[in-house]
């Protein structure tokens, strides 16, 4: 049968750099103690006026193609997970497959908020475990979160920015390297406590129906400190049992990166060092469905990642919705 290896990989973000400065001074209060001593975030990027989720991506697969000496008329699908599109339809797939001129690739979104990528990364392997038509499936995690950050809010717009992660899966016949288990779970009970509640069917953008904000990003009830941490571990727990491996076996576990002491506290559950969580949301901020894909790409640019490595990726996201994913390089 054949197998879905990630032949190469590309990231993109915002020329435009935000400072915690930024935020002490339009808050008017001091911030930046807090995200730099407690959440680790020093900066993040934020799409200019004239940039677009679909813009974004397409800088991301444009490198993500030219590693892998790979022609866009080549590509046979291309997902896009976002939950931050261009439009409410048609799908931002779309846009970008006329961005980048894969005139042969079928399209389509999906959104399961920040736990797209990895779910979007399952289902190009399954399609070319199932079907021969798939030899090269491009994956793409965009996240344009600042549209729709309500600037008065500390609680998101700190931590929150934009930023773009593609990578290619090919084909293979071998069971041995590329995708080797996965996983998807939800917790629906939760589907009102975090999001962005006006542009559907249940609250149109009608000037007559909604607040200012209601179109801006919400917590509107905080979740459990340890519902990542557990969920997260035990997601890892079920990978390493599927594919009969110990948490020590992976090389580097690349996880949704909202919280970075969430991501410790799941290292330390699995008994194993914080170092092989590899993080970037320090200087990028958090970027939903695109930070572990960009993770993905900093960590091979730096030479973390080699052929041969076993590598979990492990995201999760508004709804509630998570996914993980298990591939050797």
């Amino acid at each position: 049968m054949a197998n879905a290896k990630i032949i190469s990989c590309g990231a993109y973000a915002p020329e435009k750099v935000i400072s915690n400065k930024y935020f002490d001074d339009y808050l008017g209060v001091n911030v930046s103690d807090w995200l730099e001593e407690v959440v680790k975030i020093y900066e993040r990027r934020w799409m200019s006026d004239n940039e677009t989720s679909s813009d974004m991506a397409f800088h991301a697969a444009k490198q993500c193609l030219e590693r892998a000496s790979l022609d866009p008329e080549e590509i046979d699908l291309l997902i896009v997970a976002t939950d931050t599109p261009d439009y409410i339809s048609p799908s931002t797939a779309s846009v970008v497959q006329s961005k980048l001129k894969c005139t042969n690739a079928g399209t389509f979104d999906i959104n399961t908020a920040c736990a797209g990528f990895v779910t979007a990364l399952d289902t190009g392997s399954k399609f070319i475990q199932a079907d021969q038509k798939y030899k090269n499936v491009l994956v793409i995690g965009t996240y344009g979160m600042s549209r729709f950050l309500n600037k008065d809010d500390k609680k998101t717009v700190t931590l929150f920015a934009d930023g773009a992660g593609a990578v290619l899966l090919r084909s293979i016949d071998d069971s041995n390297t590329g995708f080797q288990g996965s996983e998807l779970r939800s917790m629906g009970q939760f589907n009102d406590w975090m999001g962005i509640y006006a542009g559907g069917v249940t609250t149109p953008i009608t000037h007559s129906v909604i607040d200012k904000n209601d179109h801006k990003l919400k917590f509107v009830n905080k979740f459990p400190l340890d519902i990542n941490p557990e969920t997260w571990s035990d997601m890892v727990l079920y990978l390493n049992q599927k594919i009969g491996c110990t948490s020590k076996d992976v090389s580097k576990f690349f996880i949704t990166q909202i919280n970075i002491n969430s991501i410790w506290e799941t290292m330390d559950k699995l008994g194993i060092d914080r170092n092989k969580a590899h993080t970037i949301m320090h200087y990028y901020g958090y970027t939903g469905s695109a930070c572990i894909p960009m993770a993905l790409n900093d960590a091979w640019e730096k030479e973390l990642i080699k052929e041969g490595d076993l590598i979990y990726f492990i995201g999760s996201g508004g709804g509630l919705a998570f996914a993980s994913a298990a591939f050797v390089l």
